[in-house]
């Protein structure tokens, strides 16, 4: 098999004695990946993809069989291996051709399109894997941490590999883009903007479903300048848009008695390292002991609609490729808890993250965390190392501790692993109509 012969042997060839990879992925900055787009040449482009997206695609198919035997004989999950197979060896296809010749790189633009038009719906589809390895056997709290881990890393790695892609379509191919904007990435990203098309695509939608939707405004900090300021406007609107989509359906629902509903307010700062944007609604809140569970897959505080085996569980699910790189339409089905997992992904990718506090009883305030210095976003990608595979046998920790809370608990149990660290008046008032 494909799988076992060709791209099994890069990665044991990541496995030395010092367990260090030989053939690791090399992270881009955003400051290198708009240099590149400035100087727009195609042969390196080639060259470079012909070398990273192989070595990408081969770290998370290897991790692929340290999952779940269950999930793996999962119809859905079989086939999205199937196309992640076959991408493997359109791009190694590329592997000896001559980069010096014009209809290698149109052939190679080509099979580019083809990568990603066949990776439009893995989101949705490993979901239904999920659903359907959860239907089938049940899932207890062992195989739901590991085939959380595995998820975060699984679309990671997709993000990176459409990222670089898409630049590439965007650069050469026929991908329509915005005049200002260097492929997919904005010099001078403009985040009141994305904060306006984030909020008004949130707001269709909540008028859709509920009728009504709550105000915005929007407040710039004193002294902040958004100016020069680099980034993927559509991974920008994809986060708020997601964070936007649940506060309005909690304010809506908390607020179900009254005419007038109490706004949203977003206040942008942008100081030295960070850029953050904080979203505060009044939409009632979530349990202390809950707020974990907003970035866990499969949970959502919608109901979840009955799957009937007709369609993709995700069926109508935004997702960002097909909204930004391939013109494709927003729209929603709330139920399934993937929108706020994946976009803390998106905020994570150039090292920022998204986090959430909340007061129950009252509200909850979301903070999106963006890089301000591009030469120090670098993305965020996982590597497949023997770390890794311990963490798909680490057991589930007992606790020894009186009471079994969020901040005493983790799964893994083997001293390799590091800490996680911690993350790091009135102003100009804005309504958006």
């Amino acid at each position: 098999m494909l799988r076992h012969a060709v791209f099994a042997q890069i990665i044991r060839k990541c496995h030395g004695r010092s367990h260090k990879p030989l053939y690791q992925p090399s992270p881009m900055s955003l400051a290198e990946l708009l240099s590149f787009g400035q100087k727009k040449c195609e042969k390196k482009s080639f060259q470079f993809l012909n070398d990273e997206i192989p070595i990408r695609l081969a770290h998370i198919m290897r991790e692929f069989e340290d999952l779940p035997k269950e999930l793996l004989t999962m119809k859905s999950v079989k086939l999205v291996r199937s196309w992640y197979d076959l991408s493997f060896k359109e791009v190694q296809s590329f592997a000896e051709k001559d980069p010096d010749d014009t209809k290698v790189l149109a052939e190679f633009s080509v099979a580019i399109q083809n990568i990603l038009n066949r990776h439009s719906y893995v989101v949705e589809t490993m979901a239904q894997g999920v659903i359907e390895m959860e239907d089938t056997y049940g899932m207890d709290d062992k195989i739901s941490e590991r085939i959380q881990y595995f998820l975060d890393r699984f679309y990671m790695n997709r993000i990176s590999i459409r990222m670089l892609l898409t630049q590439h379509a965007a650069l050469f191919g026929n991908i329509t883009n915005h005049p200002r904007r260097i492929g997919h990435i904005d010099p001078n990203c403009d985040v009141i903007e994305c904060v306006s098309n984030a909020f008004k695509a949130a707001r269709q939608i909540c008028e859709h479903y509920h009728m009504q939707a709550p105000e915005l405004d929007v407040i710039t900090a004193d002294g902040t300048k958004l100016s020069n300021f680099v980034y993927v406007p559509g991974h920008i609107e994809h986060i708020l848009f997601e964070v936007f989509k649940n506060a309005m359906r909690a304010v809506v629902e908390y607020h179900r008695d009254k005419f007038e509903l109490p706004k949203l307010q977003i206040i942008v700062a942008k100081g030295k390292q960070d850029l953050t944007i904080k979203l505060s609604d009044q939409g009632g809140g979530v349990p202390y002991q809950d707020q974990d569970k907003l970035f866990q897959y499969m949970y959502s505080t919608a109901p979840r609609p009955q799957y009937t085996g007709q369609e993709s569980p995700l069926a109508g699910y935004m997702d960002i490729d097909r909204v930004t790189h391939d013109n494709g339409s927003r729209s929603f089905r709330a139920g399934y808890g993937y929108g706020l997992p994946l976009s803390r992904l998106y905020a994570r990718y150039f090292q920022g993250d998204l986090v959430v506090s909340s007061m129950e009883g009252y509200g909850t305030d979301v903070y999106l965390y963006l890089k301000v210095n591009s030469s120090e976003a670098n993305e965020c990608l996982p590597i497949y190392n023997t770390t890794t595979s311990r963490m798909y046998e680490a057991e589930k920790v007992v606790s020894d501790w009186s009471s079994s809370t969020n901040w005493n608990q983790s799964i893994r149990t083997y001293s390799t692993t590091a800490r996680k660290q911690p993350i790091g008046a009135e102003n100009r008032i804005q309504e958006v109509q």
